[in-house]
This record gives structure tokens, sequence and C-alpha cells, in this order.
């Protein structure tokens, strides 16, 4: 082989594993962090510049903290994902990665996620004296959150996932440390509903996702993920059912406890109550709901319903009076 064809044999080699080190990130997933942005919108500071702006750096900072917690996991995992149908084909468990780039990456995208912390220290935010008497401190309890989200996700990967609803409420924790970090690098304050309606929407995810596995694997499910054994089906739909009514109680009470001006929210009611409907119908009927994020993005009545959702609440808290 000539070096020419050496070289280009490199490059290429080296831009499939750049590829797959991309996949292994799952920037699919990424719309989870998207829960940040529930603080500045529904305090109704979607337009206030410095404030967004903290908040997409919040957004990205959580982004690289994740996927170092999925290279992570991926790297735990690795065994067990190659006897799995679907988590096979990931690109660690398929041999597209090398786990030493894997490792190197996780160095550096945190270290890329501290830079980002540290540029959030520096930016002004529009009157946060009115709620923080020093907003170094909101600063300081924002990079606690970052930190506290990898070290419970690394516990997780290691340790809690592996007891019965303990692993169940870390992934819901996730979702609140989020909306927490969201609410403080703007800093606003938001009402303690909008932590419950998280919690116990995340909740109905993992339930769902944990189902979905079940459904999967069947009588190797326990091989592929020991804590599967400790979950019956009908012992899932119970608590599903259970946690789908309680997640729409909740956000019903939010949009009747609503700040004042803002009780046209309840508009999106329906909207929720049908989406609640919609991914039901995928995990029993279709027996989708492994991915919620692939879920949302692949089935074009979540999408428009999110959308519509969305819409609704912008307009009320931005475009009508109160």
């Amino acid at each position: 082989m000539s070096t020419s064809q050496s070289l280009s044999h490199s490059l290429l080699s080296t831009w499939g594993r750049l590829r797959a080190l991309l996949s292994a990130m799952r920037p699919k997933q990424w719309t989870k962090n998207a829960t940040l942005f529930i603080a500045i919108i529904f305090s109704g500071h979607l337009f206030q510049f410095n404030e967004f702006e903290r908040t997409v750096l919040a957004f990205l900072a959580f982004c690289l903290a994740s996927s170092s917690i999925y290279l992570f996991n991926d790297l735990l995992d690795i065994e067990k994902d190659r006897q799995h149908p679907v988590k096979c084909k990931r690109p660690l468990a398929s041999g597209q990665l090398p786990a030493s780039w894997a490792v190197a990456a996780i160095v550096i995208i945190l270290l890329v996620c501290t830079c980002l912390v540290l540029v959030i220290f520096t930016l002004p935010v529009d009157g946060a004296k009115d709620i923080y008497t020093n907003i170094g401190g909101s600063n300081i309890l924002f990079a606690l959150c970052v930190l506290t989200y990898l070290v419970l996700m690394v516990c997780y990967g290691i340790w809690l996932k592996h007891i019965v609803l303990i692993d169940i409420f870390v992934i819901a924790c996730g979702f609140v440390i989020r909306v927490i970090a969201g609410a403080l690098v703007t800093p606003v304050s938001i009402s303690p509903w909008l932590y419950m309606v998280t919690c116990l929407l995340s909740l109905f995810l993992a339930l769902s996702k944990r189902r979905n596995e079940l459904v999967l694997l069947q009588g190797q499910a326990s091989a592929h993920r020991q804590i599967l054994k400790e979950y019956s089906i009908p012992m899932l739909d119970q608590m599903i059912t259970v946690v789908a009514t309680c997640t729409l109680m909740a956000y019903s009470l939010y949009t009747v406890e609503a700040p004042t001006g803002y009780h046209n929210i309840i508009l999106t009611v329906p909207f929720v109550l049908y989406g609640l409907f919609r991914y039901l119908y995928l995990v029993y009927m279709r027996k989708d709901g492994g991915s919620p994020d692939e879920v949302l993005l692949r089935d074009r009545h979540m999408l428009i319903t999110v959308v519509m959702c969305t819409v609704i609440i912008l307009v009320v808290f931005y475009a009508l009076p109160h």
C-alpha cells in the first residue's frame, strides 16, 4: 500500500470513529435538556437577552455533561449491550468506537463543560438582585447542580440502577435537577407545581421504558439488565396508571394556581391529556416507548401536540395581556 493510500485509509478510519463518537454522545437525547428552559419560559423572561443567553449556555453544558454520562454508561455496559437486540448496534458495543477514544472523549467533554460553566459565571443577569442578594451564589448553586447531576448519574451507572424502584427515582431526579438548574442560572422563581409535574412525568417515561424493555427482551430481560427481574408487566402497568393520573392532576393544579394573569394556561390541559393518552397508546399498542426522545421526534401526533402546547404557552405568557 502506497503512502497516499495509507494516509487516505487513516483519514477515513479517523472520520468513521469521529462519526461513531458523535453517535455515542446521543445528540438526539439532548432534547431531555430542554427542561432547563422551563424556568425562563414559565417565569415570563424568555425574551430577556441576558437570561436567555445564560440558559442557552446552561443547556449546552448539560448536553455535554449528559453525553459524558452516556459514554461512561456504554463503557460499563459494553458486554451486556452486545446481547441486546437493539443496543448491540451502539458504537462501543459494535466495535465502531474504540474504548480508548470514549475515555479520552469523556475527559475532553468534561473540560469543555467546565469552561461553559465558568463562562456563565462572567455573564450579567437582569434584575438578579430582586431574587438573590448575590448572583455569585446563584452561579455556584448552578455549578453544584451540574456536579450533582454528574455524581448522581455515575452512581446510577455503577450502583443505583441495580436497586429496584430507586433506579426509576434517580432518573426522575435527573430531570428535576435540570429544572432547578434552569431556575438558578437565570435566576427566577417558578411554581413548586412545575417541579412536581417534572418529577411525575419523568417517572411516567421511566416506567414506560422499563415496560418496553420487558416486552422487547421477554425471557432474556434479566440477562441484559439484572434489575428487570424485580419488575413485572402487571406491576409496571399499575404504577404507570398511578403516575399518569398524578401527572395530569399536578399540571391541572398548576394551571389553576398559576400566577395572576396567566390562568389561560389551562387551555393546554387537553393537549397534555392527549399527549399522555397518545404515549400510552404507543407503549401498549405499538410496543414503543423504549426511547422517549425518539418517540417524540418520530411520532407525528406527539410532535404536533408538543408544538401546539408550546405555542399556546408562549401566547398566554407573552402575547395576551395580564
